[in-house]
């Protein structure tokens, strides 16, 4: 199974029915592909929409209805569009159930960076901010490695998108909760060891007595 269509399985297992759910550009938007049978969820998407979907087919696209990333979407019978200063208001009001995010490091005190390298060009920190400091739950999900070093880190060396200790990590080798004690490994990839993402992990991971292989249909 690719790495990517795995995480996304993975994070959607954590979505409800009745959430209102934000997904961040690049992985998460793949995670609205695989939610389980039954579970009805609202995306919203900080531009001002709550409903969205995905393109209901080839040359449907409509100028008018993207995400934040510009990507094209659709929209589920019952959706709303809503100004920016509206949207904004439900995620620092706290309204939103969960986000997904993707990452570039978190560290050993859950700390996440997602924004930007130092040195490149980036359009903005965009609503990372808000999202990662608003919203119930935050979930990462990220590779757990990057051109061989690992994502997951003792301290965060790019600029943090916020201080608040995230909720979940979802990579392609493991499910992590950061922790007040720590991290915690919760689960392995399938096929993957225990000693194999602590190999991987430059953060100190608190393992269990039992650490169970992540169920993926």
């Amino acid at each position: 199974m690719e790495d990517k269509i795995l995480i996304a399985k993975r994070v959607a297992q954590e979505l409800n029915s009745g959430d209102l759910v934000n997904l961040g550009i690049g992985l998460p938007t793949l995670v609205a592909s695989y939610l389980p049978k039954d579970t009805d969820v609202y995306f919203q998407s900080e531009n001002g929409i709550i409903g969205m979907s995905a393109v209901p087919g080839a040359g449907l696209e409509d100028d008018d209805l993207t995400d934040a990333g510009g990507i094209f979407i659709g929209a589920l019978p019952g959706a709303c569009s809503l100004d920016s200063c509206m949207s904004f208001s439900l995620i620092r009001g706290g309204h939103l159930d969960l986000t997904v995010l993707g990452g570039l490091q978190v560290d050993e005190k859950g700390a996440l960076a997602n924004w930007m390298v130092p040195g490149k060009m980036v359009p903005g920190m965009g609503g990372g901010m808000d999202l990662t400091t608003g919203a119930k739950r935050v979930i990462v999900a990220m590779t757990h490695a990057a051109k061989g070093a690992s994502k997951i880190v003792k301290t965060c060396t790019l600029p943090l998108t916020s201080v608040r200790r995230v909720n979940l990590v979802v990579t392609d080798l493991a499910v992590i909760e950061p922790t007040e004690e720590g991290l915690v490994l919760k689960e392995t990839a399938p096929g993957i060891t225990v000693d194999q993402v602590i190999a991987a992990t430059e953060a100190k991971l608190i393992i269990p007595a039992q650490v169970p292989e992540m169920n993926i249909a």
